[in-house]
């Protein structure tokens, strides 16, 4: 059967289609900015500026849709639960088991997420990385057995993460640190305790660019990390003022 020339340009412009569609698909404008209580974040750098470690289109995707839907999720959750507005999200996940049951699993997921995601952005940075300083660095030695050992315990602890998940170093209010995973958006501050830093896990935030090689992105990941606002972290938690 021959194909008509109408349908040659047809097939022609559905091939077009198909191959121009992943980059307009990353293109596309970011959702409406939520209404509530909770609100993304504003980035301290642009969604390249962390390249070639973590690429522009895998950040903005992640930023403007993923980290927005827990923002979203937390706000709906709020529309119908007045509790969610009335406090702070460190203190929501804390106390988690004391909210309305019907309400607890969009806290720990989506409340979890943002907090989170929070915390992801702020301690990442262009121009970044290399070895820890000030009394961050003095802490990992202290408390983690040096940076070099302590990189290898985190990157190892990241990689047994089945499935999703993130990998923290949690701080308390005498300054001393210590590594714990965690699955899906749960977070730290469930249990009462303060995050200093963290790294996601989940293949969203890095699939596009390392596919299934998570101990490479893990690896490329310290190229990324602003000590000085780790150490601002720090400073914060002895402090009693570090929120998520």
């Amino acid at each position: 059967m021959s194909l008509s020339r109408r349908s040659l340009l047809g097939c022609g412009a559905a091939a077009i289609t198909l191959v121009a569609a992943p980059k307009v698909w990353a293109q596309a404008a970011a959702p409406a900015a939520p209404t509530g209580p909770f609100s993304l974040p504003k980035r301290a750098y642009e969604a390249a500026a962390l390249e070639p470690h973590i690429d522009a289109t895998t950040m903005d995707i992640h930023y403007s849709r993923h980290h927005a839907a827990y923002v979203a999720g937390m706000n709906n959750a709020a529309k119908e639960y007045g509790v969610l507005a009335s406090k702070p999200l460190q203190e929501l996940l804390a106390e988690i088991g004391q909210l309305p049951e019907a309400v607890r699993l969009a806290v720990r997921n989506s409340g979890g997420g943002h907090a989170n995601h929070t915390m992801f952005w702020e301690i990442m940075g262009p121009g970044a990385g290399g070895a820890p300083t000030g009394e961050v660095a003095a802490a990992i030695t202290r408390d983690l057995g040096g940076f070099d050992k302590f990189k290898a315990d985190f990157d190892a602890a990241g990689l047994r993460v089945f499935g999703s998940g993130w990998v923290f170093v949690t701080v308390d209010k005498d300054g001393k640190l210590a590594l714990l995973a965690k699955p899906n958006q749960d977070s730290p501050l469930m249990e009462k305790r303060m995050v200093l830093l963290g790294n996601d896990v989940w293949e969203h935030a890095y699939y596009l660019k390392y596919q299934n090689r998570r101990a490479d992105y893990l690896k490329n990941w310290w190229n990324v990390v602003n000590w000085a606002k780790v150490n601002e972290r720090y400073a914060a938690a002895k402090a009693g003022k570090l929120g998520v």
